[in-house]
């Protein structure tokens, strides 16, 4: 059974950190492109990062020098790294195996003024 888990979202203030993780089971993580995207109310989902089988990250314009996504090829999880958080970064986090298709349930992060 495909399961992709996603956790470590909340409610910061603006300026703070957050660390989301995503563990994945069911599937061969190691040759997964791993993703991010986020969906705030009224929007559609965007792509905030990827990370490739390799290693090779590439991300939204608009988080860049702010986010950072990596991955535990061990551990099975990728996680994202979310520093000077805006309040438009408000949405719900969603986490994306490529190869698998599959989606976790998502984790909401909240950043207030």
């Amino acid at each position: 059974q495909v399961q992709l888990v996603e956790s470590g979202g909340g409610l910061v203030q603006a300026g703070g950190s957050l660390r989301l993780s995503c563990a994945a089971s069911g599937i061969i993580f190691s040759i997964n492109a791993m993703g991010w995207y986020r969906q705030a109310p009224g929007k559609q989902r965007e792509l905030v990062a990827r990370i490739t089988s390799g290693g090779t990250t590439n991300y939204a314009d608009s988080v860049k020098g702010r986010f950072t996504i990596s991955r535990d090829n061990v551990k099975n999880t990728v996680y994202l790294q979310m520093n000077s958080l805006k309040p438009e970064d408000t949405a719900v986090y969603y986490c994306n195996a490529e190869i698998a298709r599959a989606w976790g349930q998502g984790t909401q992060v909240t950043v207030s003024s």
